[in-house]
């Protein structure tokens, strides 16, 4: 079995939906389909690039033409990583012990049922408590952690988009335009991986071109012309990579967008959601304020990347993102971040709600810090922020 391959157990027939695609290096995941009922359906948001609903797999098999089915019937997968083989296997045994009772009633499990979750909640909670940067590395990556779109329409209200950079043409890694947060205007500028196979060669995975970064610059600038706040969700592995990326100039857009960033008059927010990786991360999070997830990854480049330039060798990766510090409670402390926003044990891809909620509250802090001042001091403070980074250790 490669590393990134996913495995799927207990899939009913006709009722597959497999992505071969995950970042590389992120680990084996272990995918298992669980019922779930009355779930409730999240706005429509085809706007920005995809429709925010449940995440569930696609009925239809063999080519056949899909067919409709009830919504509280549909399975959702749950996807586990190498390091939670444990809980992995106890939440399992739930499963098992629940299928037995629905087919014979007069079996009563609850007190064997609870005491497995109680096992698989401790399980949990000790594995999470004690993750190393790389296994931090691999929950910046699950397939299922909450992505732009969610964080989005979770957390932004009225949102409207604007498309194309007035150069060259649009960029849907990038997704950008204008909402309200908690009642007060801002500018939202996201990158989005996607959370489908289709999403995520729309977006091109989040790794975005010339003319994505060219559109958050027209972007900050009407911000800043109108004095609205600007806030900024970074999850990418990088910049676009490619030659046309090169031959369309994308050392100078990210530069400009870096330079737009620190020229604005009005306060900017970044969380990291996901992956911040390297100049693709920072043309977007030169900010007044930086924030990171709790289990999010920030660094100039991948561990994948370093252990192969340093060592020619991916399979040090591990050492690699040891030796980078690239996670949220490392870069705290180096002040390269402002604050840690708090997820659910288990990471946010357990908790959605509440890692939305944490990052809400959390921007609305950061955002507060700067009511009341001018223009040219909340450029010099950002200046300053940056300044300082690695004067004191």
């Amino acid at each position: 079995m490669r590393t990134g391959d996913i495995v799927l157990q207990e899939v009913p027939e006709g009722q597959r939906e497999v992505d071969h695609h995950v970042a590389a290096g992120s680990g084996r995941v272990v995918d298992r389909r669980l019922a779930i009922a009355n779930t409730p359906p999240v706005r429509d948001a085809r706007h920005l690039g995809e429709t925010l609903q449940p995440r569930l797999p696609l009925a239809g098999n063999q080519g056949a033409p899909a067919k409709k089915r009830n919504p509280e019937s549909m399975t959702v997968m749950r996807s586990y990583l190498d390091f939670e083989k444990p809980v992995a296997e106890l939440e399992a045994k739930v499963e098992e012990l629940r299928a037995v009772a629905a087919r014979d009633g007069a079996v009563s499990i609850s007190e064997e049922v609870g005491r497995l979750e109680a096992k698989a909640a401790a399980a949990l909670s000790d594995i999470y408590a004690a993750l190393t940067p790389w296994q931090k590395a691999q929950v910046a990556r699950h397939p299922q952690r909450p992505h732009f779109v969610d964080y989005c329409a979770g957390l932004i209200a009225d949102f409207t988009p604007l498309s194309g950079d007035r150069t060259f043409g649009e960029d849907a890694a990038v997704v950008a335009g204008f909402g309200r947060f908690q009642g007060r205007s801002v500018c939202v500028i996201g990158q989005e991986k996607g959370a489908t196979t289709e999403a995520r060669l729309r977006h091109n995975f989040g790794m975005a071109r010339p003319e994505g970064y060219r559109k958050a610059v027209r972007l900050m600038e009407l911000a800043d012309r109108f004095g609205l706040p600007v806030l900024a969700f970074i999850d990418t592995a990088g910049a676009f990579p490619g030659i046309e990326a090169e031959e369309r100039g994308q050392a100078e857009a990210i530069a400009r967008s870096t330079q737009a960033c620190l020229a604005l008059g009005v306060p900017n927010v970044a969380l990291v959601i996901g992956e911040g990786g390297s100049g693709g991360a920072i043309a977007l999070a030169t900010a007044n304020r930086v924030l990171m997830m709790e289990h999010a990854i920030y660094g100039v480049i991948s561990p994948e990347g370093a252990a192969s330039i340093l060592w020619r060798d991916q399979g040090r990766a591990s050492d690699a993102a040891t030796a980078m510090k690239i996670t949220a409670q490392d870069l705290l402390r180096l002040g390269v971040i402002d604050r840690i926003v708090p997820e659910a044990t288990g990471g946010a891809h357990r908790g959605k709600e509440q890692a939305l909620a944490a990052a809400g509250d959390a921007i609305a802090t950061a955002l507060s810090e700067f009511d009341g001042l001018g223009p040219d001091e909340i450029r010099d403070r950002r200046a300053a922020k940056f300044l300082e980074i690695g004067r004191k250790l």
